[in-house]
């Protein structure tokens, strides 16, 4: 499985399926491109899809968030995203996955044959909803567990709102050493994703889009996912929305095979 620098990043990635049509995979924040697999696998026959580890995840190397501007890590994120596109893609994303692949299809529309979106969190797009400001204030109490150096007690946080359901003391010692690693990852993504310094919500960006867009979440997610999927959803040409029923935000993981009917069904819309 191939790995190289890609913008000062030493990148993991690999290729699932075998099929005629190009597709790029993102996943999202504390995932890996393993997660693909399984909801790959029944297009391989379509497909030939590149999943690619976010710096600081699964085989790629760790990033240091030292002197980073806040939300330079979604920028470093869609440049290496981007960097894999050779001609129009099937691109799919998860959650901050997600956030990265519409800023692809806002930037370069004319590469993206279809989107697929899961569970985005580019809070930005429904900022000033009932739903924003009711989250404000826990990602604030977040903030400050990372500004405080209680790493701990922030993963803590972090996975038992967009975690699998698993409560904290149950996860392997492994992998909440590496979720408490990556909480400094976190703290840069914030502002990507409440402020939008990329500017995916700009005026006529998300219009633009013209390629078929697939919307899906979990309706057991936290209620911000649902306004920020139908913000998005407003602004769109060609926008499909599905709701999983006992799904939450990991829905990849946690309901496979309704993920792939969805995503499948958006592919051959283009």
């Amino acid at each position: 499985m191939p790995k190289d620098i890609r913008y000062e990043t030493e990148t993991f990635w690999q290729v699932f399926g075998t099929g005629e049509r190009p597709a790029l995979a993102i996943h999202c924040m504390l995932g890996s491109s393993e997660m693909w697999g399984g909801v790959l696998a029944p297009m391989a026959d379509t497909l030939t899809t590149t999943a690619f580890d976010l710096p600081g995840h699964g085989q790629s190397a760790p990033w240091d968030a030292a002197g980073a501007a806040p939300g330079a890590y979604q920028t470093l994120a869609t440049r290496i995203a981007a960097s894999f596109i050779e001609r129009p893609v099937d691109l799919i994303g998860h959650s901050f996955g997600a956030s990265v692949a519409l800023r692809i299809a806002v930037g370069a529309p004319q590469a993206i044959r279809s989107l697929t979106l899961i569970e985005p969190v580019l809070f930005a797009a429904a900022k000033g909803s009932p739903e924003w400001e009711e989250l404000r204030p826990h990602q604030d109490h977040l903030d400050a567990l990372l500004a405080a150096g209680e790493q701990e007690e922030a993963a803590r946080r972090f996975m038992r709102d967009w975690g699998a359901g698993a409560p904290w003391e149950t996860l392997p010692e492994k992998l909440r050493t590496r979720f408490i690693a990556q909480m400094p990852i976190i703290e840069n993504v914030t502002p990507a994703n409440f402020e939008d310094p990329g500017g995916i919500c700009r005026a006529g960006g998300m219009e633009g889009i013209e390629a078929p867009v697939m919307l899906i979440r979990g309706d057991q997610s936290p209620k911000i996912v649902a306004a920020t999927c139908d913000a998005i959803a407003a602004r769109l040409a060609d926008v499909g929305t599905a709701v999983v029923p006992g799904a939450g935000h990991m829905l990849p993981l946690t309901h496979m095979p309704q993920v792939s009917e969805l995503i499948a069904m958006n592919i051959e819309r283009s």
